[in-house]
């Protein structure tokens, strides 16, 4: 007998709770309402108030005069509550009383010159708005890894006194991994402790109850930070299937499940739990009838000559094997010739294969002979319906049945994207797939998955069902666990690889090896100076990259991606010698010169003695910046990275010239006054 379990703090939590209530009460009191975004992550609740009059803004510069203004209890940046102000809103602040303390405490230590680093994610509107409470600057972080690529980044560095707070919602295990990182690097650190303490014991029921449980199932919106944690923390121990409303159940999902654990999402309502509980109630009910129905059933040994002869009669001429030959295909049927029958024989399509998307064509020809079994008899048309279909399940059932019992991988085709999961085919036989188990990583849109083949481990069966569900992630975490030994069993320096960037952080971007990642820091993709990796590379670009560093304890590996050849420094000494003349472009200004960039990534400084052939006061009484100049190259120190350039040596070398040609002017001034004083003597 089944059994379903409830975690007894399942649903809305304290602030939750608050901020729908006061949504209500402001319409019970005829108030016209907006919302800051939608009040909870629950699609239900907030279809609910839009039928109500509620509206959703996104700014408080759209709330119609008269509305009250409710902030949602993920709270808002400081800079919202300054624009309501100024715009004189009626607002009614819902914000968790858990979500305020933070903001409190990153504004007095960001006030006090700490960094504030911040754990969770920083797409959630209640990070964004911790983020617009801290007058200095702040970090976010979602994992230790990052913590920790974050403590050893040269733009926070050792030397600075660092604040840390976590999201409400934050994985609470994980939160220890990132306590116990921030203490083995950082002297003068604070820590504090921000996880709302209704989520870190609903999470730790979950734990629990998930490891007792054969199936776990989480009811909340698919947009809930809190509601995904859940999800992830009990799909540690069991397979775990999240839904919205009870509608998502279904009975093959729970087909030999023996124990069944719920638990819900801090926006969760209460009449949707009760919903999915009465729904769990009747597929379990449903499960134990069809088992007393099937054990009611009489075994041939049991029964009378009677209850004998009238079971013959009602198999005749069905159920039994016969082979056919292909006469002609039509899109909607194949018709056969039956082997040692009269009978014309017919395949419908949909008895054809279980890919209802197949086209018969593709799967018989004219002349095939294919075993069959017989469906139903028409003796008056003189017709069979026949059944390729079920004869291959039949078989490829048996194999399906040996593969969960020795864990052999099989193949098959991704025939549907339904709720919670995908159906594939193989061996003509339908196996479900969770969403959990669809791929190596989550994925929330499955439909990319549909017709590609897949490979998969049975991981439950029901035989008297004929239920089977598999595991794509099974295959595809042994295949990563294999190629990462590999990679680790002859990786060195110096290795060149071909990988594909799987995300972009703001202090580098991690490359997926083949089995492993590797992070290439921003410094090391680009000889010149970047903002964000994103300005090089982008998620999903194949890049080719080399180990700079291993560190095969950690299971660590630093990649470079900048080329040798493409070093600056390498290409100017190729072909920049000193006393060079080049045209450069003017891009700063100091008090002591003007710096100018020779080719990208290389800037030479034009002293301010070099910059006119006269003393100047400052360097923009004669430049500006964006200005190209021609320069004279006239010393180099490739050790210290400076470069000297000059304009002044250019006029000096020109002036010469200059002289000569007052010189011979001056000659033939000469030479005519000479002249005209001999014609005047011999007049």
């Amino acid at each position: 007998m089944a059994t379903v379990r409830l975690a007894e703090s399942a649903g809305f939590c304290f602030g939750v709770n608050k901020a729908v209530d006061t949504v209500y009460r402001l319409l019970s009191e005829g108030k016209r309402v907006c919302t800051l975004g939608p009040i909870i992550h629950n699609p239900q609740v907030v279809e609910d108030m839009a039928a109500r009059g509620v509206s959703i803004v996104s700014s408080p510069d759209e709330v119609p005069e008269g509305a009250v203004l409710v902030i949602r209890s993920h709270g808002v940046p400081a800079a919202v509550y300054d624009q309501t102000e100024e715009l004189g809103l009626s607002v009614c602040d819902a914000t968790c009383p858990f979500v305020s303390k933070i903001h409190r405490i990153v504004k007095e230590r960001s006030r006090a010159g700490d960094t504030v680093l911040i754990a969770g994610d920083a797409a959630h509107p209640e990070v964004i708005g911790i983020r617009g409470h801290c007058e200095g600057p702040s970090f976010v972080f979602s994992t230790p890894e990052e913590l920790e690529n974050l403590l050893l980044n040269s733009t926070i560095g050792f030397d600075k006194s660092l604040s840390i707070v976590a999201q409400t919602t934050f994985h609470a295990e994980v939160w220890k991994k990132c306590v116990k990182i921030s203490k083995k690097h950082c002297t003068n650190v604070l820590i504090f402790d921000t996880i709302c303490n209704a989520t870190a014991k609903r999470q730790q029921e979950a734990a629990a109850l998930s490891r007792e449980c054969d199936k776990m199932v989480i009811v909340g919106g698919r947009q809930s930070s809190n509601t995904a944690k859940l999800r992830d923390v009990c799909a540690e121990n069991a397979p775990t299937l999240l839904i919205e409303t009870a509608d998502e159940l279904s009975r093959e999902q729970f087909s030999g499940v023996r124990s069944v654990g719920i638990t819900a999402g801090a926006s969760t309502p209460a009449d949707i739990i009760k919903e999915v509980l009465s729904t769990m109630s009747e597929i379990v009910n449903n499960e134990e009838m069809q088992a007393q129905e099937t054990a009611a059933v009489k075994s041939p040994d049991e029964m009378t000559f009677e209850e004998l002869m009238e079971s013959s009669l009602e198999s005749m001429n069905s159920n039994d094997r016969v082979r056919g030959i292909v006469v002609s295909i039509a899109p909607n049927e194949v018709q056969v010739e039956v082997v040692g029958r009269k009978q014309t024989g017919y395949v419908p399509a949909d008895e054809l294969s279980a890919d209802p998307n197949v086209n018969p064509s593709d799967i018989v020809k004219v002349g095939d002979e294919l075993e069959l079994l017989i469906m139903r008899t028409n003796d008056q048309e003189g017709t069979i319906m026949l059944s390729k279909k079920r004869i291959d399940a039949q078989k490829g059932w048996d194999t399906v049945v040996a593969a969960s019992e020795s864990g052999e991988i099989l193949t098959g085709v991704v025939t549907d994207v339904i709720k919670g999961g995908v159906l594939a085919v193989t061996n003509g036989v339908r196996v479900f797939i969770p969403a959990s188990q669809a791929s190596a990583s989550r994925m929330e849109d499955l439909t990319p998955l549909l017709k590609q083949e897949v490979q998969f481990r049975i991981i439950e069966v029901n035989q008297g069902r004929r239920r089977a569900v598999g595991s794509v992630r099974s295959v595809a975490r042994d295949a990563r666990r294999e190629q990462e030994a590999a990679f680790w069993a002859q990786a060195e320096v110096g290795q060149k690889y071909t990988g594909t960037v799987k995300s972009l952080t703001s202090y580098g971007a991690f490359v997926d090896l083949g089995g492993v990642d590797g992070m290439v820091h921003i410094s090391e993709l680009s000889w010149s100076r970047v903002k964000h990796p994103s300005d090089v590379v982008n998620v999903g670009d194949v890049v080719e990259v080399y180990i700079r560093d291993l560190d095969t304890e950690k299971k660590k590996i630093s990649l470079g991606y900048r080329k040798a050849e493409d070093n600056p420094w390498e290409i100017f000494k190729a072909n920049y010698p000193v006393g060079s003349v080049v045209t450069a472009k003017i891009v700063g200004m100091t008090t002591f010169g003007a710096f100018a960039q020779i080719i990208p990534g290389i800037d030479g400084l034009i002293h301010i003695s070099q910059i006119a052939d006269r003393r100047i006061e400052k360097p923009q009484d004669e430049l500006k910046n964006g200005q190209e100049v021609t320069v004279k190259i006239t010393a180099v120190d490739y050790d210290a990275k400076r470069i000297s350039l000059s304009i002044r040596a250019l006029l000096e070398d020109a002036a010469p010239a200059e002289e000569t040609a007052e010189e011979a002017v001056e000659e033939v001034v000469e030479e005519a006054v000479e002249e005209t004083a001999e014609e005047a003597t011999e007049e």
